[in-house]
């Protein structure tokens, strides 16, 4: 049992690792292309987004369903968006609605695990999506929960797997809180970037 759990510790840093590498390196190329393209042509989000851009209720709407729906839309693009003001307190209040929409979305991905994980669509899905995470569910336990929130995995689609298999819910919701870490930190970097 011992040299069990030492050897699942060093397996666990290298996945936790590796996946805030890989966000890490999505967040370089997300904020070197914005800067670029702003520097270097006539780009603003206002003419990207059209009548939406000033409407935070519908950008926040398109979040929460892009969230629910697997992160089909990076939620960097929505803290570039957070941008639109560049006065700071905005920007931190858009950040952390952001973030709790985020929160929402995995406990609507639990939710959907839980309730429909006898359904031919969460079978579909389980093929399709997250079921390549399974195998990381049995490794980890709730310490995927922690790695899907601080990183670029699906983490709605985590938290339908955790939410099929009866995972305690006080443990997801406490695990997912680290969201609102990733959220702050990406904040931060995007927030520098653009002063830069």
């Amino acid at each position: 049992m011992i040299r069990r759990t030492q050897r699942e510790l060093p397996d666990r840093r290298r996945f936790l690792l590796r996946n805030l590498l890989r966000g890490f390196l999505w967040l370089a190329v997300i904020v070197i292309a914005f800067i670029y393209a702003r520097k270097n042509y006539d780009f603003t989000l206002e003419t990207v987004l059209g009548p939406v851009y000033d409407r935070p209720t519908i950008v926040y709407f398109i979040f929460l369903a892009s969230e629910v729906i697997f992160g089909i839309i990076p939620p960097e693009f929505f803290m570039i968006w957070s941008l639109r003001s560049e006065v700071l307190s905005n920007y931190i209040s858009n950040i952390i609605a952001l973030s709790a929409i985020s929160y929402v979305a995995g406990i609507i991905g639990f939710g959907i695990g839980a309730y429909l994980k006898n359904t031919r669509f969460y079978r579909i899905m389980k093929i399709r999506v997250f079921g390549k995470f399974e195998k990381h569910l049995n490794n980890y336990g709730g310490f995927l929960v922690v790695v899907a929130s601080l990183t670029p995995l699906p983490f709605s689609g985590i938290a339908m797997l955790v939410g099929s298999v009866h995972y305690s819910f006080k443990k997801y919701l406490w695990f997912s809180l680290f969201r609102f870490l990733r959220f702050l930190a990406y904040g931060i970097v995007i927030w520098e970037a653009n002063i830069f």
